[in-house]
């Protein structure tokens, strides 16, 4: 604490040399020079391009030929289900019959009325009053129906045979199909002839394929990967009052029972310090670490200098704090700014980061601040080891990233987005830097680049051989890149010190499609200088080591993995591969967090799959997952139960599973 208070008497504002002193503290290394020249170019397309998209590219194939192994898996299954429904209950059923069909037809046997327009109706007695439902008699196999002895009210006795599958028998056992007669309880096999035909024992050697394949999809014994679920921001209202503790108290006791390790809660400035400049309020924060406190739980907080837009079902609008939003009637310039003049209110501009524009106050000197009275305010929680981490947030979405993709500016999916660079202070950033390099008329942003939903080929900056390879589109690229690295590196110098001793985290967005294009757009405005001849991760992760962080990626082969032909040209695995292996090759810890919300086990094993690499000769790993929670009502009826899976798989405790 004794550096933080000397960090602070030099950022005094009415010191006379601190002005002085907090530039020189944070003046932003020299740039090495990089090699130029197509030597240059060939070695990076070599070492990234072609490694990447090899490797991805043998990856998807192994993917593809498992999605098909297990669609033919079902397949068989259903073939095997619609013979027996024909044979033993004399169903009719088309030669392509499809789920409506089966469905028709048991419903018309239950003595519903089913239209051809799938209009459903009843005009039979109630239940009660209705024999239980009989399988129909099958003449050549089955003697005739016991129903001609039986009395006119049912009974458990005089019941008509019914078809009786063992649920432990393998899809390869139910060539013999056990039928019992209830009159005699006798059981009686026979064989179907179809079940036998060639095409079914070829789906018996497709299964056991299957089923070998599901060995290696074991994660008993494998490492220990603590999982931390996100807390929905509508808890703490703006007001920072806690909106339904008990409520709460009952959400985090059933994430007990699940045995996750902790919750991630984003601490958010626009309602900490939303009203006043320096005033800052925690009660309805403490109120919320207590009860975390009291279930034994682990914490990470999230130092939220972002505004959350309320797109995502149980979010609210959080925007960042009023007085910030008052300066910036009077000086828009702070805020970020695409090439109309639109002010983005997402997060603040990199530009302020050393501007006193904020009340006397620069940028990185509000974050200080904020982070700093943070880490006094729960000092005790830290001293207990209560909070494992703290998340620094970096632009946009809380991710290191331009906020490049707005949606109350009209983009959509799969939009390149727009450079954000056209307030004041940015513009004076780039004209000093063109000035340098000896180029003044390359102080301005490239004017052929598009709109916010273009895409590459639309466009003279991001089509193949445009001008985002030319000489000036190099140098705009790479100060636009180095700009948001200047900003990481000047927020986590002072974080480092805020938190000292505390495990810092990073989040690395997942800007993927357009990936398989040479000039990967959407990375390029997001601010990573990566197209196919760059490596645009390297630099960052150089900074983030130089800091000690954690990286934590976001995986995002869910969104896209069932797109075989996305017309996007995405590559989700390719951008996971690149950015995991740069990481892990410069010694770098990483976590992972999922891009959208889990269904279904076929996702979970996906992250799995990322999270604990198979085949990696070092052994890889993430050191921790932060899971993102589906809306409340799928949460609650539809994904505890894979969740506690998940859960149990990333515990080492239990075996993987594609099939539910």
């Amino acid at each position: 604490m004794n550096n933080i208070n000397n960090v602070k008497h030099d950022l005094d504002p009415h010191s006379d040399h601190s002005s002085d002193h907090f530039s020189q503290h944070l003046q932003p290394p020299q740039p090495q020079r990089r090699p130029r020249g197509f030597a240059a170019t060939a070695a990076a397309a070599a070492a990234v391009g072609v490694s990447s998209v090899g490797k991805g590219k043998k990856e998807r194939e192994r993917e593809k030929e498992r999605t098909k192994l297990r669609e033919r898996h079902r397949r068989a299954i259903t073939s095997r289900m619609l013979s027996g429904l024909r044979q033993y209950g004399n169903f009719t059923l088309p030669a392509r019959a499809d789920m409506n069909d089966v469905l028709a037809s048991l419903a018309r046997e239950a003595g519903w009325t089913v239209e051809p327009d799938g209009t459903t109706y009843r005009q039979s007695p109630p239940p009660s009053q209705m024999a239980p439902f009989p399988v129909r008699p099958v003449e050549s196999h089955l003697s005739a129906s016991p129903l001609k002895n039986c009395s006119t009210k049912p009974s458990l006795d005089c019941q008509p045979s019914v078809l009786r599958m063992d649920e432990s028998l393998s899809p390869a056992s139910l060539d013999s199909v056990v039928v019992v007669d209830r009159d005699t309880k006798r059981e009686k096999y026979t064989t179907v002839s179809s079940i036998n035909s060639p095409e079914c024992l070829e789906a018996d050697q497709l299964i056991r394929d299957v089923h070998a394949e599901e060995h290696e999809n074991n994660f008993t014994g494998t490492p220990y990967i603590p999982v931390y679920v996100m807390l929905t921001t509508g808890i703490i209202n703006n007001f920072c009052q806690l909106v339904d503790p008990e409520g709460v108290r009952q959400e985090l006791r059933q994430l007990k029972s699940l045995h996750v390790d902790g919750v991630v809660v984003y601490c958010w400035w626009g309602i900490v310090e939303g009203w006043s400049p320096q005033k800052y309020i925690w009660s309805g924060y403490r109120e919320l670490f207590n009860i975390i406190q009291e279930l034994k739980l682990k914490l990470q907080v999230v130092m939220a200098f972002h505004e959350c837009e309320g797109n995502v079902p149980g979010e609210m609008l959080i925007s960042l704090p009023k007085w910030v939003l008052e300066i910036g009637k009077d000086d828009p310039d702070i805020f970020s700014t695409d090439r109309e003049g639109r002010r983005n209110t997402q997060c603040m501009s990199w530009g302020i980061d050393k501007e006193r524009v904020l009340r006397g106050r620069t940028g990185i000197e509000v974050y200080y601040d904020f982070m700093r009275r943070f880490r006094t305010e729960f000092d005790d929680l830290f001293a207990e080891g209560l909070i494992s981490a703290v998340e620094i947030g970096l632009g946009a979405s809380g991710e290191l990233k331009y906020p490049s993709f707005p949606e109350r500016m009209g983009w959509n999916y799969p939009g390149i987005g727009e450079f954000q660079c056209y307030d004041k202070y940015l513009q004076q950033s780039l004209r000093k830097a063109a000035k340098l390099r000896g180029h003044s008329f390359w102080a301005r942003g490239p004017d052929n680049a598009g709109q916010y939903n273009s895409r590459p080929h639309e466009t003279g900056f991001f089509c193949d051989r445009g001008d985002y390879d030319s000489y000036y589109g190099r140098f705009f690229l790479h100060w636009y890149a180095e700009t948001l690295i200047d900003h990481a590196d000047n927020v986590l110098s002072l974080a480092t010190l805020a938190f000292e001793e505390t495990q810092i985290v990073v989040k690395i967005p997942a800007v993927n499609w357009w990936y398989k294009t040479t000039s990967h757009a959407a990375e390029l405005t997001a601010g990573y200088y990566n197209p196919s001849n760059q490596d645009g991760y390297s630099p960052v992760f150089e900074i983030l080591k130089k800091h000690s962080v954690t990286l934590k990626f976001v995986c995002s082969e869910l969104q896209f993995c069932a797109l075989e032909n996305d017309e996007t040209l995405a590559d989700p695995e390719g951008l996971s591969w690149q950015v995991l292996n740069c990481a892990w090759d410069r010694g770098l810890t990483i976590a992972g967090q999922n891009a959208l919300p889990c269904y279904d086990r076929e996702s979970y094993m996906r992250i799995l799959e990322t999270a604990k690499p198979r085949n990696d000769p070092d052994r890889h790993q993430f050191s921790f997952f932060a899971y993102q929670q589906p809306p409340p009502p799928v949460q609650r009826e539809i994904c505890l139960s894979e969740l506690d899976y998940f859960i149990k798989c990333m515990h080492g405790e239990i075996a993987g599973d594609l099939q539910p």
